[in-house]
């Protein structure tokens, strides 16, 4: 595997697709039946999966996601956040650039096979918790975050994709 190279201007990325994927999470919170929360943070992740290399992606999803829990007192979900939005940003990453199909259908086939796994790992998560009954009365939930996140992220890939085509 070739080791990628370390620069500036990708930490910097990262550190702001982190920060702003806090912010997403933080700014727009309703809860959820049993123990989390509904947000906007899963259409940033999805981007720093189109936008962001492997290890860049993974970092600044987790990062960004934990800290929100973190920082909104859900403390116990920070752990599983990490992994699970670091995942996501991963296989959103993976799919978009491995499928040869149009971008608009390569975006939403990534997004949703991310935003599945999103559903499967708090799924998982919840049910070791709280019984994996109750934590079924979540996965609507989920799905409408994840269906609002794939929705903001195909709205605002376009945009940001000027964005970083100006600074490059």
């Amino acid at each position: 595997m070739k080791k990628e190279k370390f620069t500036t201007k990708k930490l910097v990325m990262s550190a702001l697709f982190a920060a702003i994927a806090c912010i997403a999470t933080i700014i727009i919170k309703i809860p959820s039946p049993i123990g989390g929360y509904i947000n906007l943070g899963d259409g940033i992740i999805l981007l720093c999966g189109w936008f962001l290399s492997p290890a860049y992606c993974f970092l600044a999803a987790g990062i960004g996601s934990a800290l929100a829990d973190l920082f909104s007192g859900y403390i116990i979900y920070a752990p599983i956040t990490f992994f699970v939005k670091g995942i996501m940003a991963l296989i959103a990453h993976f799919v978009f650039n491995k499928l040869k199909t149009k971008p608009l259908i390569t975006k939403i086939i990534s997004a949703i096979s991310a935003e599945f796994f999103m559903i499967l790992g708090y799924f998982i998560f919840e049910g070791i918790i709280y019984g994996f009954v109750p934590s079924l009365t979540n996965i609507p939930a989920n799905a409408v975050q994840g269906i609002a996140g794939i929705t903001l992220a195909i709205i605002l890939v376009d945009k940001i994709k000027v964005i970083t085509e100006k600074y490059n």
